[in-house]
């Protein structure tokens, strides 16, 4: 059984499930198109890995991009809710990465064929402890920053998002339900990049916290 942190606690992992093209500025660096409706993938619990872990990126791969996210800890039942009902089923917020292999993931775009090998291998998903929601002010305006070997290379805000925490849980509700212990990955700001093996990354998010990752 994979685990999180929440404030001391462990808390059992369900599925992870991530959102793509999120923010517009990242919709445009890669070149896709502005989805009309919300972009839904999974990751599997033991893609998960802790701030000062290290990322494996799998052999065959050759450029592994990072991804920096607001994650969202569920915290109750969530099934077909409102956008006014989704704060309640929150129960709290890390740094996460959603690590891409973007060589393969170009290859099963171009085929129209499912993209989980390139989401969801081992070690892409390197998540910091959660804090509980009611020490973050607003989640729809925080500073988004990730430097790799002390360079900057994303900052966004979470005000930028496409659709709003509660518009992706409400959504994401409609198609799987949300159970306590579920992660949502809510998409990442333009600056996405290749790291390399021996990079160091640190990702940070205000009043959620730092979450470093080396590479193998």
């Amino acid at each position: 059984m994979h685990t999180v942190k929440l404030e001391g606690r462990d808390i059992p992992v369900g599925k992870i499930v991530c959102v793509g093209r999120n923010y517009a500025e990242h919709i445009k660096e890669l070149g896709n198109k502005t989805p009309d409706k919300p972009v839904i993938f999974m990751k599997p619990a033991n893609a998960l890995l802790a701030s000062g872990g290290t990322i494996v990126i799998p052999a065959y791969s050759s450029d592994c991009h990072h991804e920096i996210e607001l994650a969202v800890l569920i915290g109750k039942k969530a099934k077909n809710i409102t956008t006014e009902q989704a704060p309640d089923h929150i129960a709290g917020y890390a740094v996460a990465l959603d690590l891409t292999l973007r060589d393969v993931q170009s290859v099963q775009k171009a085929k129209g064929l499912p993209w989980e090998i390139a989401k969801a291998f081992d070690t892409s998903c390197p998540l910091s402890p959660f804090v509980a929601k009611d020490r973050v002010n607003n989640p729809q305006n925080l500073q988004l920053k990730l430097t790799v070997n002390d360079k900057l290379r994303q900052d966004g805000n979470t005000r930028e998002m496409m659709l709003s925490i509660a518009e992706l849980l409400a959504a994401v509700s409609e198609y799987f339900t949300l159970e306590e212990g579920d992660i949502l990955l809510t998409g990442t700001p333009a600056g996405v990049g290749r790291i390399l093996s021996g990079d160091q990354i640190e990702a940070f998010i205000e009043q959620v916290g730092t979450l470093t990752a080396s590479v193998a």
